[in-house]
């Protein structure tokens, strides 16, 4: 059996762990630099408030239907996830992280006689340790169990966040419940597809008469879904996988035309790709430098620039990478000097395993680097918030604009929960 742990509204009920005057309350939380609605409770959607809705265009309505609004606060987010994987696994070592707040968990080996009860428990542990809700959703298959879960979560008063597939009958029934839009692998375009052929439930789609039409249009992987559907496990757990290019990229609060102010941002992306590939085991090769632009003054609406460089010895040092991205934007500046930039980026590819990377006999990295790179990331485990940096860095890691942002309560001695005892 499969089991699909899913975070309810997971941003936002991350902020209402600290603030739990909340529970209850429509609230929203933001995406980077403010922008957009990316995570609304309950009570918000019941208003009205749309999901990726700029908040400056209803910035107004928010106010008005009394709409508690949130910054982004990843270093929260990502912390509180970890801690929601890290309880699951007490209930079976089997446990895919599919998303930060979504994890499929099996349970082979693992002796359960009531799926429910151990659903139950795991909801309850997870609300009691962390404070963050879920919906569980059980069955023979990873597809059935994500359908679970909506059933959980579409009906909590009658399923109590934890619904199980484990009969023929309930597969059935649920398979008829659910559109087709809302079958695990099921896009866009194939659910127009697939409607157009009178597919508009995962009941219809089991259906044999489609599978010629499945194996033709979806190949195998439209074929395997069917077999899940019909309850025959062939998707089991994957291991995570390993990043076979790393992006940083980020949009700025406001336009930047000078390029000390760029190289500060492009050093920051830089030093964090090769901290990524430390964390990975991994060396890259090649190195990209990306700038973009969209000035509404300008004749030309939005414009992306970039260059590359490929180094002869694999590498995951930030004094090499850092380097390199500084020459290359060099390069981009001079040639696109005067534009008002409004995203950079830093991209590493070109991956090899650390302990694969083949050297070069004319030219290779100083050898001190690499000693150098695991003091600095011990230091930084233990200090936290990445305190040794580049020369070239700012203090702060990001730079975005975050008005709205809650404090970092579990990652941040500095912003840690105060409680007044009387």
């Amino acid at each position: 059996m499969y089991a699909l742990v899913d975070c309810n509204n997971f941003y936002v009920s991350c902020e209402r762990v600290f603030r739990p005057d909340l529970i209850g309350k429509p609230v929203v939380v933001l995406s980077n630099n403010d922008g957009c609605i990316i995570s609304r409770s309950d009570e918000a959607k019941a208003l009205g408030i749309d999901m990726a809705a700029p908040e400056f265009k209803i910035r107004n309505e928010l106010k008005e239907k009394g709409v508690t609004v949130f910054s982004s606060n990843y270093p929260l987010y990502g912390d509180l996830s970890q801690r929601v994987m890290e309880t699951l696994r007490q209930f079976t070592p089997n446990i895919e992280v599919y998303s930060i707040d979504e994890a499929f968990l099996n349970f082979d080996g693992v002796p359960v006689s009531d799926y429910f009860d151990y659903g139950t428990q795991m909801k309850q542990r997870i609300g009691k340790c962390i404070g963050i809700p879920v919906c569980v959703g059980i069955a023979p298959t990873k597809a059935l169990s994500k359908i679970a879960n909506k059933i959980a979560r579409k009906f909590p008063e009658r399923t109590q966040g934890v619904y199980v597939i484990d009969s023929d009958e309930k597969r059935l029934k649920a398979l008829a419940w659910t559109p087709i839009a809302a079958v695990w692998g099921i896009g866009h375009r194939m659910k127009k597809k697939l409607q157009a052929r009178g597919v508009n439930t995962a009941l219809d789609f089991i259906d044999p008469k489609h599978n010629e039409w499945i194996k033709s249009t979806m190949g195998v992987t439209g074929l395997r879904l069917v077999k899940e559907l019909h309850g025959q496990s062939v998707l089991t757990l994957e291991e995570a996988p390993t990043k076979k290019s790393i992006a940083i990229t980020r949009s700025f609060p406001n336009k930047l035309t000078e390029f000390d102010a760029l190289r500060e941002r492009v050093a920051t992306f830089a030093s964090v790709c090769a901290e990524k590939l430390r964390k990975q085991h991994s060396c890259c090769h090649t190195i990209i430098v990306m700038l973009g632009t969209m000035d509404a003054q300008a004749t030309r609406q939005r414009e992306f620039f970039q260059e590359a460089t490929t180094i002869a010895f694999g590498t995951n040092s930030t004094i090499t990478i850092v380097g390199a991205a500084i020459e290359l934007l060099e390069r981009l500046y001079a040639r696109h000097e005067g534009l008002r930039f409004q995203k950079a980026g830093v991209i590493v590819t070109q991956l090899v395993p650390e302990n694969e990377k083949q050297f070069d006999l004319f030219e290779d990295e100083n050898p001190k680097h690499l000693a150098l790179m695991k003091t600095i990331d011990r230091l930084n485990d233990k200090i936290g918030d990445r305190k040794i940096r580049i020369a070239a860095q700012d203090e702060k890691t990001w730079n975005m604009r975050q008005n709205l942002r809650s404090p970092r309560y579990t990652t941040r001695p500095d912003e840690i929960l105060i409680v007044n005892c009387k």
